[in-house]
């Protein structure tokens, strides 16, 4: 008959008490200086992988950054979407059609591009950027809607083969717009960018992050140029806008 003490080194073997580390069991260093010396330059060598799309943009954008004051003449705007409340722009978006209103005010843009997401009947961003526009003293065949640009690659490819923009002031917050100049260059849209100032709440933070998540998209995005989600056939918005008196 087994003692108690032997009864409990038996559960203890069965269930491996006590237990192992999760973590080192994922995970164990080499044991050789040359092994931690290449593990070492492994992790060097990811987390500069992981930092070469943010590079990029850094590197695209470097340069084409301008303010509503100093940004040179250019006769289209585009503004991209940023989400509605209650129909209505959002503050963020509400800021960059601000931008958009003060460089057409000071004849620094001609028209306006509004792209932004309508995928559903009810959810309508370039119609609210439009109207937005137009009590902020845009007129309105000085504004085109492009109800396609699902994100921001669909909204620069689409300015470049649907509208025929060759050559644009990019509107959109201060984390964003280098991804956006970025992005409009791979599509063959020649672009300054006019980053808006926004306090620094919750919403601005979390799209700081994600754009460092969203780096990674555009770098794939500008090498393998795919199509937009929906492209359709070439449309005269931007040219009768710029041509209307």
């Amino acid at each position: 008959m087994r003692t108690l003490s032997q009864a409990v080194q038996t559960v203890q073997t069965r269930l491996r008490w006590p237990p192992r580390p999760v973590l080192s069991s994922w995970f164990r260093l080499p044991r050789t200086r040359t092994g931690q010396r290449r593990a070492v330059q492994a992790l060097i060598l990811a987390c500069g992988l992981a930092l070469l799309p943010t590079t990029w943009l850094f590197v695209s954008a470097e340069g084409r950054l301008r303010t509503t004051a100093d940004v040179p003449r250019t006769p289209v705007a585009v503004v991209f979407g940023a989400g509605l409340w209650n129909g209505e722009p959002s503050p963020y978006l509400a800021h960059r059609l601000d931008a958009a209103a003060e460089l057409y005010r000071a004849g620094r843009i001609q028209a306006v591009l509004v792209t932004g997401d309508n995928s559903r009947v009810e959810y309508d961003e370039p119609d609210a950027m439009r109207a937005y526009l137009t009590a902020h003293g845009v007129p309105d065949r000085r504004i085109v809607s492009d109800y396609a640009g699902f994100d921001t690659w669909d909204s620069c490819v689409r300015a470049k083969k649907i509208f025929g923009v060759d050559r644009a002031v990019l509107i959109s917050q201060g984390f964003h717009i280098r991804r956006a100049v970025a992005l409009c260059g791979a599509a063959g849209v020649t672009s300054y960018g006019v980053g808006v100032d926004d306090r620094h709440d919750v919403t601005w933070y979390y799209g700081a992050t994600r754009e460092l998540f969203a780096a990674g998209k555009a770098a794939l995005d500008a090498v393998f140029r795919p199509d937009p989600r929906f492209l359709g056939p070439r449309e005269p918005g931007v040219s009768d806008a710029l041509a209307s008196g």
